[in-house]
């Protein structure tokens, strides 16, 4: 098993276009990691150069303690999965397994112990005697991974390998995954866009944007504590809400400011949001006072219940209901408060449609606050 050290790594290409920009991070051995990022973030881009699929512009990359960047791709011993599985069509599941053990001229009677161990990890082994034609996709994903396994790599490289799959089996897979890290004690590098697989697979996530790490750090850091708008905004399903605010001090306290001048047609109203003393100890926060700020606010943390909103002082809210979706165990509203478009994840007991105007109470313990010009986290 192995750790992994990337130190200032760039990927230029012809024509002047950086892909990856000062990718520095340390994995830990036995660390699941996943890269998450919208498309073309780089995020592809840096695992292929982790696998040496594509050559490091500058920086270097330690796979252990061994400098890796001029290393070919089948000497760093490492495994890749890919996002379409490239199986080999005419082969069995048996023979696309052993493949890269018999290249390497590993003696039959092994070949078969380590592919009938890993089908049996994977739960795969009456499927050994079929084509990758005759098997379902999450079937094949099984075969790529098993394909992996038999090779016990230093590293598993896994790039978007449930994308492919549908909605329940990707769930499921999920859950495999996570136990099959745990049974091989192997360093995983996973590579997806869809942050509901990061949230739940990753011990850390790399967050990307335009080729630069924008964070790095645990699942529940990055929901708590984001570092930007990018962040705040990327992490979370559905998104965070934002408001163009302003900072200001009412009686003495820090307080959040938005809403609408406009009352020609007799609703243009303000509304407030007094930060608590835990957020409010912040030096940084004086030098915003009476200017703009984006304030940042969680679905979950918009609420519709009356015990909300009878011990809330400031946070109240009034909002126009647009659409509900009814979840079973939740009900998202999506609500427009003085021209400003919210959601809010309320209780499956709520009574709210389309047409009603409904108070809400905002948890100004979970407001998060950015800077309008960089978007850097004035708190959160």
């Amino acid at each position: 098993m192995a750790s992994l050290s990337a130190r200032g790594i760039y990927k230029r290409y012809p024509g002047g276009v950086t892909a990856v920009s000062d990718f520095t991070m340390n994995i830990k051995d036995k660390e699941f990691i996943v890269f998450v990022g919208p498309s073309g973030c780089g995020k592809s881009t840096t695992l292929r150069m982790i696998a040496g699929l594509e050559e490091i512009s500058e920086g270097e990359l330690f796979i252990g303690d061994r400098l890796v960047n001029d290393v070919a791709p089948k000497d760093r011993d490492i495994a890749m999965v890919f996002q379409n599985y490239a199986l080999y069509p005419h082969m069995t599941v048996f023979d696309n397994m052993a493949f890269g053990l018999k290249l390497r001229k590993v003696p039959k009677d092994q070949i078969k112990k380590l592919v009938e161990e890993a089908a049996q990890i994977l739960d795969i082994s009456h499927l050994l005697d079929r084509k990758p034609k005759a098997l379902s996709g999450g079937q094949r994903q099984r075969v790529a991974l098993g394909r992996a396994i038999v090779r016990d790599p230093q590293v598993f490289l896994l790039d978007e390998p449930l994308s492919n799959l549908d909605a329940k089996l990707r769930a499921q897979m999920r859950t495999e995954l996570s136990k099959l890290h745990k049974k091989l004690g192997t360093t995983f590098i996973y590579v997806t866009h869809d942050q509901t697989e990061a949230m739940t697979m990753g011990d850390r996530i790399v967050v990307m944007k335009d080729g630069y790490i924008q964070q790095i750090d645990s699942p529940i850091n990055l929901y708590d504590s984001p570092c930007n708008k990018f962040v705040a905004g990327f992490i979370g399903s559905p998104q965070m809400n934002f408001v163009n605010a302003k900072l200001i001090m009412q009686d003495g306290k820090y307080a959040v400011e938005f809403g609408s001048d406009d009352s020609k047609n007799g609703r243009g109203r303000k509304f407030y949001v007094e930060l608590p003393a835990s957020k409010a100890d912040n030096d940084s926060l004086k030098y915003y006072v009476d200017k703009e700020v984006i304030m940042g606010i969680r679905p979950e943390n918009i609420h519709d219940e009356e015990m909300y909103l009878s011990a809330a002082k400031t946070g109240i809210i009034e909002a126009d209901v647009d659409v509900t979706e009814m979840l079973g165990a939740e009900t998202f509203l999506y609500i427009t408060c003085e021209g400003i478009p919210l959601t809010a994840r309320v209780s499956p007991r709520c009574t709210a449609r389309p047409g009603d105007t409904i108070k809400l109470a905002i948890d100004a313990n979970k407001v998060h606050l950015f800077d309008p010009s960089d978007e850097h986290a004035l708190l959160s």
